[in-house]
């Protein structure tokens, strides 16, 4: 599973400091989740993050690979 967050900045135009600010979630996550580095990922995030940015498809955030 790939968490799209360059995408979502690209798309949105927003830094990742402005999600942070919107999310409340930490920089550094963030940060760990836009370079794939983050092994978990806590979908309490992903919920926040489509709200912050009026997301209705999740596929637009995550994209599930195989």
């Amino acid at each position: 599973m790939i968490v799209k967050i360059n995408s979502i900045l690209n798309k949105h135009d927003i830094s990742l400091r402005e999600l942070t600010r919107r999310t409340d979630i930490r920089h550094a996550t963030l940060s760990e989740l836009s370079n794939q580095k983050r092994q978990n990922i806590n979908f309490q995030h992903i919920e926040k993050i489509a709200e912050a940015l009026d997301i209705q498809d999740i596929r637009e955030i995550i994209d599930f690979t195989v």
